[in-house]
């Protein structure tokens, strides 16, 4: 196992770091001090619809829709929210049962009963979006609702991650009457339950959120709106910050921001540096004729320099990543480092003259140039000068908005290309599952029999989750031999904001998904 220092380089969680800025307090654009709290994101949603999105989408669903489970601050387990009490009734984990609570509404004022959760869930797989999160239903037969507030989930094997599954704001509750049995919703309105209601909305530009009073669940709201602004750069995001147009900066901040604010010492600016499960990684497609080939990809392997990638490109404030299931995770190993080592042109050159490649391969590299940061595009430059530096590849680099991006994987347009992963729940089983199968999120088919047909649903029927190690290391080792899937690196998480705003610690759930409602202002305590 590698141990070079600075691959091992940990900043130690913080509440608060003191940075630099202006002087005076934050006060978001409201000289009370009592207007909304305003977060500032480089993820905006693709869709306002939950059956439409797998992505960061989610963190607008968190906050405005409900799920039966989620996690109160704290949780590492799915608690009840929308639900009064859930559990499976057999102890095969094949039948799960939750029984909502009582006189639940829609923010609209419409009921939510055991039939607008049958809706929600039964539409995800009827409408199986491009791009959507109906993968994520694979165990589930059917939903039963029994009454107004019981519903009964009937799963096709044993699946003891399924709550799991249900926590995912992919299973956000929607209105009947305004979310189609078999169609996306279209417009820019939404009525969820969840503890914010959405006001208003402008694509790419930002979502305001008021108190929603029909609420009922565990969110303990410490503030009673928030706008949430959307930023096409780190840079733009970080000079609102400092300029005082926003209060809180989350999802994309780059290496050199963090750092800079890391550096400075004043007392206007606070950093919040947490343990993070967000993986970067490369997707070969099996249907280019040079990325289909495995020597190619385990060139490729044998040749990133994690190291350099996170060192030169990030700051070291990411790590480098040698699984697809990244630190602190159960089962989480090191199979690309085991089998491939330190970079080795060498090594690689060996693969490929076995296989009788000779000649420089040539290889597209795709990347989105507004999801995963402002880094994407030097990561890539940095890709390809190890690559091409080798000798044994031509690399040419495109690049698309995520949009029209995730429409281009979708239809298999690109040889290779980069996706991150910012987890649907903290398990093993979800930095493995997601990504093998006929339909999974990466839009190119992965059939692994071993995988789906033994290791999946081996481990899923343990409820005990420390017992499930064996069958995902063997998973690992399994995307380690094929090298369809290369991880990249994982990142921490990262949350600046005015000295005079409290919460931001309490407000990442366990998928790193920012619960807007522990925010607030210290002056309105």
């Amino acid at each position: 196992m590698f141990n070079r220092n600075r691959f091992l380089r940990r900043v130690a969680a913080i509440a608060s770091i003191s940075l630099v800025a202006g002087c005076g307090l934050l006060s978001g654009g409201d000289s009370d001090g009592k207007g909304p709290i305003v977060v500032g994101t480089t993820s905006a949603p693709s869709t306002l619809d939950p059956a439409g999105a797998w992505d960061g989408s989610w963190e607008l669903y968190r906050n405005i829709f409900q799920t039966l489970l989620a996690y109160p601050n704290g949780a590492t387990t799915p608690q009840p929210d929308a639900a009064e009490r859930c559990s499976f009734t057999d102890s095969s984990s094949r039948t799960y049962r939750c029984t909502l609570r009582a006189g639940m509404k829609f923010a609209d004022g419409d009921a939510l009963n055991a039939q607008a959760v049958k809706h929600s869930i039964d539409r995800i797989r009827a409408i199986d979006a491009p791009g959507g999160p109906a993968g994520l239903l694979g165990s589930l037969d059917r939903v039963q609702a029994l009454g107004d507030r019981d519903v009964v989930f009937h799963l096709n094997q044993s699946d003891a991650t399924f709550p799991f599954v249900l926590a995912t704001p992919a299973m956000s509750i929607v209105d009947p009457d305004d979310y189609p049995a078999r169609s996306l919703r279209k417009d820019d309105s939404v009525y969820g339950s969840g503890p914010y209601k959405l006001q208003s909305y402008e694509d790419d530009k930002q979502a305001v959120l008021v108190r929603n009073e029909n609420y009922q669940g565990f969110a303990k709201r410490q503030n009673d709106a928030v706008t949430i602004r959307y930023f096409q750069d780190s840079a733009g995001m970080v000079k609102a910050l400092r300029d005082k147009q926003i209060d809180v900066t989350y999802r994309g901040l780059a290496a050199d921001d963090i750092l800079a604010l890391q550096q400075h010492d004043t007392t206007d600016l606070q950093l919040v540096d947490g343990a993070g499960t967000d993986i970067s990684y490369l997707v070969f497609n099996p249907k280019d004729p040079w990325a289909k080939e495995p020597a190619v990809r385990k060139a490729v392997a044998q040749i990133v320099d994690r190291g350099a990638i996170a060192h030169k490109v990030y700051k070291d404030t990411v790590d480098p990543l040698y699984s697809m299931v990244p630190k602190g995770l159960t089962g989480h190993a090191t199979g690309f480092f085991d089998d491939y080592g330190d970079p080795s042109v060498p090594k690689a050159r060996k693969i490929l003259s076995d296989a009788g490649v000779h000649q420089r391969v040539p290889l597209t590299l795709w990347y989105t140039t507004d999801r995963y940061g402002s880094e994407t595009a030097l990561m890539f430059q940095e890709l390809k000068r190890e690559l091409e530096d080798s000798g044994l590849f031509t690399i040419t680099l495109k690049s698309r908005p995520w949009k029209t991006y995730v429409v281009g994987y979708q239809k298999g347009e690109y040889p290779v290309f980069g996706r991150g992963w910012f987890p649907d729940f903290p398990d093993a089983d979800n930095f493995i599952a997601p990504f093998v199968g006929e339909h999974n999120a990466l839009g190119t088919p992965y059939p692994s029999k071993e995988i789906t047909g033994q290791l999946l649903p081996h481990s899923r029927a343990e409820s005990d989750r420390a017992q499930t190690v064996k069958d995902m290391e063997q998973a690992q080792q399994i995307l380690v031999n094929d090298a369809r899937l290369i991880p990249l690196w994982q990142g921490r998480q990262f949350v600046a904001a005015s000295d005079d705003i409290s919460g931001g610690e309490q407000a990442l759930d366990p998928s790193t998904i920012m619960m807007m409602w522990t925010l607030h202002r210290k002056t309105s305590w």
